[in-house]
């Protein structure tokens, strides 16, 4: 088992390392370049133009890792379909928005209707499936939680919004690869200690591979994930939190996702109710914290400080 871990850190580190240097002039070539908000922070317009849909990589690194390793741990097969189900719908975004040359590709509406149905598919598998108790564990109690056939619409609630957090959070070089490849380290200790391994290589194959991508996303950027890595990594996250019951965990090792999908949402909602009016100086709330003058660095070591906190507290939980 630990074997198998380490085998796919390094499997997924070094396929993104081999392909990375090929993929970013590559990008370059075919003009995939970022679309900056024209309403963002200011020093994040000199990132336009720079290689987006990075996330293609390590995608192709999960997808190789669980390939060699389905045989063995079948579990991780609905987790790799959702993370690359998802990776699809943000590869589609992503692609409309070079071809428009516009920060928006899908309008929210087209976004949610293809995140629903690939989650409606995982949330009937699951429900119907035997291998799978369909419980979900209340931290720091020991109890597990039986939903019945209310399992699938909060299954469908949890996963979603756990994926829009995730692609909330891919906004600052390194942010969303360094907060993920924690929760990733942490799904593969849990699924060793609770799970008798079943998704340890690819919750592996995750960690390393953005081990890798960070080399090239790490501020500053040469690559971005783009929606196709952020909305594969907040499926994979979720799929693997309720594939393992752990699913009520995610608000505790994930709450990096939940506050920056709050932050969007308290601001929207706020501004509308009072016609103008803002509770942070923007949204997500990393870049209220950039306007407020820490770097892009600081934000990510301190999201990430806080993440690996987290997760700790959620092992005590367990």
């Amino acid at each position: 088992m630990y074997t198998d871990l380490v085998i796919s850190i390094f499997l997924g580190f070094a396929i993104v390392a081999a392909i990375m240097p090929f993929a970013i002039p590559e990008l370059h070539k075919l003009k995939f370049g970022q679309e900056v908000r024209d309403d963002g922070p200011q020093s994040h317009l000199k990132k336009q133009g720079t290689p987006t849909m990075g996330g293609i990589v390590f995608i192709i690194a999960i997808i190789v890792v669980g390939i060699i390793y389905g045989g063995r741990y079948p579990k991780i097969i609905p987790v790799l379909l959702l993370t690359v189900g998802f990776g699809i719908v943000g590869f589609v975004d992503d692609y409309l928005k070079v071809v428009k040359h516009q920060s928006e590709g899908f309008n929210p509406k087209q976004k949610f209707a293809c995140q629903f149905v690939f989650t409606l598919i995982f949330a009937v598998y699951l429900y119907n499936s035997p291998v799978y108790p369909n419980v979900m564990r209340i931290p720091f109690t020991g109890i597990e939680l039986d939903l019945g056939w209310f399992y699938v619409p909060a299954l469908i609630f949890i996963v979603l919004g756990t994926d829009n957090g995730a692609n909330f959070t891919d906004g600052i070089d390194g942010l969303a690869s360094s907060v993920t490849a924690v929760i990733a380290f942490f799904i593969a200790f849990v699924s060793m200690k609770t799970g008798e391994g079943a998704l340890t290589p690819i919750a592996g194959a995750v960690f390393g591979s953005l081990l890798g991508f960070l080399v090239y996303n790490c501020h500053p950027a040469k690559i971005f994930m783009g929606d196709t890595g952020s909305l594969a990594l907040g499926g994979f996250v979720a799929a693997a939190a309720f594939e393992m019951g752990i699913p009520l965990f995610i608000p505790i090792f994930a709450l990096i996702y939940l506050v920056e999908v709050l932050s969007v949402i308290i601001q929207v909602t706020y501004f509308k109710a009072t016609h103008g009016k803002r509770v942070f100086r923007m949204a997500p709330i990393h870049h209220h914290y950039e306007l407020g003058g820490w770097s892009e660095t600081k934000v990510v070591t301190v999201f990430t400080i806080i993440t690996i906190l987290l997760c700790l507290v959620s092992a005590l939980g367990m």
